[in-house]
């Protein structure tokens, strides 16, 4: 009997999740393409990782102070979930799009699975510029989104964690606000919390600290001293801060830092701990006495061993990628190189840890705290941190060895060894019903 063939459409993927529909998503697809030739069988799985689990769109009403009703929206994606629970961090910007937080979404699945944590991956973001509220305001916005996304997460379904400005009182108003609607305390519904409300020590500098190992591990594979080595830094928050004075205690010369104020420069090295305490009174690097400003465009021109993006996405394109003096880019933020910037860097042999692996030590702690608040038994800052370097070396050198059998970018690389382990994963469970 013949079997007449599938259409052509069975496969087809909603306009908004096609590769030209522009923005994070779009380089999430290419990057899916660039890996599927490595993963043999399991190749049949692959649709899988272009199609989100579960989008939510969420309206976010609050009043503001002066008696007038604003309305924000608001998002939670959980892009795969074959591996564990949904795991990601929950964003305030002004600039957040649905094509964001799915990228974002799925690179949470790719950088856990690379790591090896037992969890999915899942973000959420709000559409909102957090500058522009009072305190109370804030409050009542992540209440309001917590009420709204309560239905899809909690601590063994999703579990949200700090990202761009969010932080740790964000995430004490998420835990309570869940608490409250569910009736009972529940720590583990949220990561990255105050240590008083069962957050874990190191969380804080854990994405930094990751960041700083895994460079470490790149640059001593280069032949790359980091003593003495120059260091240019965009981005000067938890990651690109401690990554700064992870790289400065080692010896390193932090030359470059930029961030939304300005540009600051010194190539003798700049003071990490005065440039520290000048952003914690000024709220940016701009004016910091001790270095030379720069435009914000000629950052990219910097002469330096080490690159470290550490901001927001597509920061190095097509556009700068051929000015940049690297070596080494480690990527502190979640997507700031593009595929296009990514083939240039590579055919110029500048080498580039991919975020999926280079940022991975917050995830990794803050799976470290939900395996905590579960069993109510906390370890020192000294475990967390021994912990923490060994995962991430481990998983650094792993992917570093499938880049050398199959002659591919550790990019590329890190994608193999996660795709075929949520892939794995996927067709061990098989399909229900």
């Amino acid at each position: 009997m013949h079997t007449p063939a599938a259409p052509s459409s069975v496969h087809a993927l909603p306009s908004y999740l096609q590769a030209d529909h522009l923005g994070p998503w779009g380089i999430f697809l290419q990057q899916v393409d660039r890996v599927t030739p490595y993963l043999g069988d399991l190749a049949r799985w692959v649709e899988t990782l272009k199609r989100p689990k579960r989008m939510l769109i969420v309206d976010v009403p609050i009043h503001l102070d002066n008696g007038t009703v604003a309305h924000f929206e608001g998002y939670r994606v959980q892009h795969n979930t074959s591996r564990g629970p949904g795991k990601g961090g929950v964003r305030f910007h002004q600039d957040v799009t649905l094509s964001e937080v799915m990228a974002l979404a799925a690179w949470m699945s790719i950088k856990n699975a690379a790591v090896n944590v037992p969890y999915g991956g899942a973000k959420g973001g709000i559409r909102v510029d957090p500058r522009q509220l009072s305190a109370s305001e804030l409050e009542r916005v992540t209440r309001r989104y917590t009420s709204e996304i309560g239905l899809i997460i909690g601590p063994t379904k999703d579990i949200p964690a700090p990202d761009v400005n969010t932080n740790e009182q964000v995430m004490a108003w998420m835990m309570d606000t869940y608490s409250m609607n569910v009736g009972e305390t529940a720590t583990g519904v949220v990561t990255g919390k105050p240590v008083d409300l069962g957050g874990s020590l190191g969380r804080r500098e854990a994405t930094g600290r990751g960041v700083f190992t895994v460079g470490v591990e790149a640059a001593r594979r280069l032949g790359l001293e980091i003593n003495g080595a120059t260091v240019a830094v965009q981005g000067f928050g938890n990651v690109g801060g401690v990554s700064a004075r992870l790289f400065a205690e080692a010896g390193a010369r932090i030359v470059a830092v930029q961030d939304h104020g300005g540009t600051v420069y010194r190539a003798a090295g700049l003071d990490v701990a005065a440039l520290t305490a000048h952003v914690a009174r000024h709220g940016s690097v701009a004016g910091f006495e001790h270095a030379e400003t720069l435009a914000q465009d000629r950052f990219w021109d910097v002469p330096c061993d080490i690159l470290i993006p550490a901001a927001l996405e597509q920061q190095i394109t097509a556009v700068n990628a051929g000015r940049l003096q690297a070596r080494l880019v480690i990527e502190g933020a979640n997507g700031p190189t593009t595929p296009e910037a990514d083939d240039i860097l590579n055919d110029r042999g500048v080498l580039v840890v991919p975020d999926v692996i280079a940022n991975a030590g917050g995830v990794t702690v803050s799976y470290f705290e939900w395996v905590q608040d579960f069993s109510s038994f906390f370890w020192s800052e000294d475990e967390i941190n021994d912990r923490l370097i060994r995962i991430m070396r481990g998983a650094f050198d792993a992917v570093w060895q499938i880049a050398a059998e199959h002659h591919v970018s550790l990019r590329t690389a890190t994608f193999i060894v996660a795709c075929r382990r949520i892939l794995r994963a996927r067709d061990l469970r098989g399909l229900y019903p």
